[in-house]
């Protein structure tokens, strides 16, 4: 029998979580609140295959595999009977909530409630359900299709079961997995974030982005610089994530820089907006 997964948020993440479960043979149901959401969603898919064709990576046979295991809906009832649902709604705690409230609701007991948050409280966002046992963390990397890595993040809540669960999913979807604790941002983000921050310091103190950015990619050996990568992420999704590991912290080391601060105000969003620290 063939399973089925529910993906809530046809942006950019959602729509790569829709993607890779597609490939691997999943039946996906990709959700948003409109049409024209669903609309951005197919689009992001369609041009990342396209990517993907051109690369060599993708066959016209999983073209049409992706495209005819994904089932777009706006009507998030059309969910109830999947075995896994994967929130990928803005990085904001009620948001979530109230999203994971309504699935609780909706959805068949025995799913499993997964959120894609890169820093927001497991145990927080599952104690608005009546199964906390079943509530973990599936947080991708971005572009999903071509990330390897996949944070499995476990609350005081979550069961054995679960995390097994949780961990097959990963395997069916070929992603390596790491299993991370529930504080604020896992793994790779309470390491990644400050230095993005730090980066964004250097730039305020008057470093040009590009010389920032050489200097972690000549002198640290890595294959994209901290402010290319928070442009990449979103500058707006990057404050977010600093905002809750220096509230869930209470350590200045978190704090975000001004000038970050500044520039998602001004909208500044990085490759989404076509500025950043960079223009696109």
């Amino acid at each position: 029998m063939e399973q089925q997964v529910m993906v809530v948020g046809a942006g950019l993440m959602g729509s790569g979580i829709a993607q890779v479960f597609a490939l691997a043979g999943f039946q996906v149901i990709l959700t948003d609140r409109t049409e024209a959401d669903l609309d951005k969603g197919r689009n992001y898919i369609t041009k990342s295959i396209q990517s993907m064709l051109k690369k060599e990576k993708y066959t016209l046979e999983d073209e049409q595999k992706i495209h005819a295991n994904i089932h777009y809906a706006s009507d998030i009832q059309l969910g109830k009977n999947v075995d896994l649902v994967i929130e990928a709604v803005p990085e904001k705690l009620a948001l979530k909530q109230e999203v994971f409230k309504m699935l609780d609701e909706i959805v068949q007991p025995n799913a499993v409630l997964a959120s894609n948050t890169s820093s927001l409280s497991i145990a927080a966002i599952g104690s608005v359900t009546k199964r906390p046992e079943k509530v973990i963390g599936l947080h991708f990397f971005s572009p999903v299709p071509i990330m390897r890595l996949l944070e499995i993040v476990t609350s005081i809540e979550t069961s054995e079961e679960t995390l097994k669960r949780a961990q097959q999913y990963g395997k069916e979807i070929h992603k390596e997995t790491v299993i991370a604790q529930d504080y604020p941002g896992f793994i790779v983000n309470r390491i990644l974030l400050p230095m993005m921050n730090e980066a964004a310091y250097l730039v305020m103190e008057g470093t040009a982005p590009e010389e920032v950015d050489r200097g972690l990619m000549l002198g640290a050996n890595h294959p994209i610089g901290p402010l290319r990568l928070a442009d990449q992420c979103g500058l707006d999704t990057t404050l977010y994530a600093l905002e809750s590991l220096y509230d869930g912290f209470s350590d200045s080391k978190y704090r975000p820089c001004p000038l970050l601060k500044r520039m998602v105000e001004a909208g500044h969003l990085g490759r989404k907006s076509g500025k950043g620290f960079y223009e696109y």
